[in-house]
Formats: structure tokens, C-alpha cells, sequence
């Protein structure tokens, strides 16, 4: 099982879009309070339409507590990373993949970051580039795990409309 730890995160639409993220690329969705936002806003309803009947997201009130109820190795997403995704073998993990994410506006607190050096990931970009999307930055993480995995449990045909739809 994958896991997506999102930091006290500080928009709905972001939250939204990563929850339809999670449900699409079959991983489980953690938020850690504060919020910057309610859950019940109208934004993010809207940002993550009707994707919450896929999966229930999963609330804590601090990173440790979140981290003591997965059994999982654990990365953090930072621009400080020294490491970049396809650095890692997520194949050869033998638990629960657990990925952290922090607060759009100054991410993960440099002490978790420190004690966790070499968890720590890097998605590469142009070098005066600060930062990216939050949501952005979990859809490529996700989708890196999942190609390193196969895409296991993932659909590589259209079930929806059918596989054959665009030969009708």
C-alpha cells in the first residue's frame, strides 16, 4: 500500500486534487492538522468531486501520530532532497510505502527533514525554480512508485467506456 502524507496542507483545491490523485493511483490519503481550510468547504468538494466515495480520507492530529499507525518506510518530498525519485528502488520495499509532503507555503520543518536525510526526495527542475504544485509534485511521486511497482492493482484499459471504445 502506498501512502500520501500531506503536512498541514493549506488549500482546498490542492487537497481536492491529491485525494482524486490517491483514488486514482490506488493510495491511501493522510492529513495532518491544522488544516488551512475545512473539509467540508464548497472547494474543496468541488476539487475532489465525487472521488472520496473511492477512498476515505484518513485525519491525525500530528506527524507522529500519523507515522505510528503505518507500518511503512517512510520518504519526505522536499526541494532540499538530495536524492531524486528514480534514485530509490521502491520495488524492493518490503512494507507499506509511506510519502510525506509539506504545507504549501515552507513545507516540512528542516528538523524532520534533517533527521530523515536520507528519505529525503528531490523531484529535479529548472535550477531557478523554487518550488512546484503541491498536487503536481504528488501526482509524480505517486505515479513513479506505481511505474516502479507495475502499476499494480491499476487498470491499463479503459474500463469505464470500454477498452474498444475508440475503435467504435
Amino acid at each position: 500500500m502506498i501512502h500520501i502524507v500531506l503536512y498541514e496542507p493549506e488549500i482546498a483545491q490542492n487537497v481536492g486534487n491529491i485525494l482524486r490523485s490517491c483514488a486514482a493511483l490506488n493510495a491511501q490519503l493522510h492529513v495532518i492538522h491544522p488544516l488551512g481550510f475545512l473539509l467540508h468547504s464548497k472547494e474543496f468538494k468541488r476539487a475532489m468531486m465525487d472521488y472520496d466515495q473511492l477512498m476515505e480520507l484518513q485525519e491525525h492530529d500530528t506527524l507522529d501520530d500519523c507515522l505510528s499507525s503505518i507500518s511503512g518506510e517512510v520518504y519526505y518530498i522536499t526541494r532540499y532532497g538530495m536524492k531524486t525519485p528514480s534514485e530509490f528502488d521502491f520495488k524492493a520495499v518490503n512494507k507499506d510505502i509511506v510519502v510525506v509532503f509539506g504545507k504549501e507555503s515552507t513545507g516540512i520543518p528542516k528538523p524532520i527533514l534533517r533527521e530523515n536525510l536520507s528519505h529525503c526526495i528531490r523531484i529535479p527542475m529548472h535550477p531557478l525554480a523554487r518550488s512546484m504544485n503541491v498536487s503536481n509534485t504528488v501526482a509524480i511521486i505517486l505515479y513513479e512508485i506505481q511505474r516502479q511497482l507495475d502499476y499494480e492493482g491499476l487498470s491499463s484499459v479503459e474500463v469505464l467506456k470500454g477498452e474498444d471504445w475508440l475503435l467504435r
